[in-house]
This record gives C-alpha cells, sequence and structure tokens, in this order.
C-alpha cells in the first residue's frame, strides 16, 4: 500500500470515528451541513453534492469516485456522510 492510500485510509477511519461520535451527540445533521459549507472550495463535492440533492445518489457516488479517482465504497463514504 503506497502513503497516499494508506492516509486516505487512515483519514477515513478517523472520519468514521467521528462521524459515531457525531451520532451519538445528536449532532449529524448540524455537522452535515456544517462541513458541505466548510468544503464548498471542493468543486467535485460540490458537484456530487448537487447531483445528491436531485435524489440522484448512484450518480453523486460515481462522479465522485471517477473524479477523485477512488473507489466506489470510499466514495459512498464520503457521500453517505451529507444524506
Amino acid at each position: 500500500m503506497d502513503f497516499e492510500t494508506e492516509s486516505r485510509n487512515r483519514i477515513i477511519r478517523l472520519e468514521q470515528k467521528v462521524d459515531f461520535l457525531l451520532k451519538e451527540l445528536n449532532l449529524t445533521e448540524k455537522e452535515a451541513q456544517n462541513a458541505a459549507k466548510a468544503n464548498s472550495d471542493d468543486p467535485i463535492l460540490v458537484e456530487a453534492l448537487a447531483l445528491l440533492r436531485q435524489g440522484k445518489t448512484v450518480q453523486a457516488i460515481g462522479v465522485y469516485a471517477r473524479k477523485k479517482g477512488i473507489g466506489v465504497k470510499e466514495a459512498k463514504e464520503v457521500i453517505d456522510r451529507y444524506m
């Protein structure tokens, strides 16, 4: 496993832990709204979230995965945080 993949996997695990804690504190909706605002400088995420708001979840995951160069599972984990 190369450094970039290892780093990405560590970040994903950390994000999952944060998501768990936020759910336990009932802060998930607020966190998702804040994260969307914070990540508005990422045009790929903005594009994927626009598709998500249109109810096109599968397309949002596909666009995010393809343009970020990551797997569908990783992309789904990212997009699921905004649902």
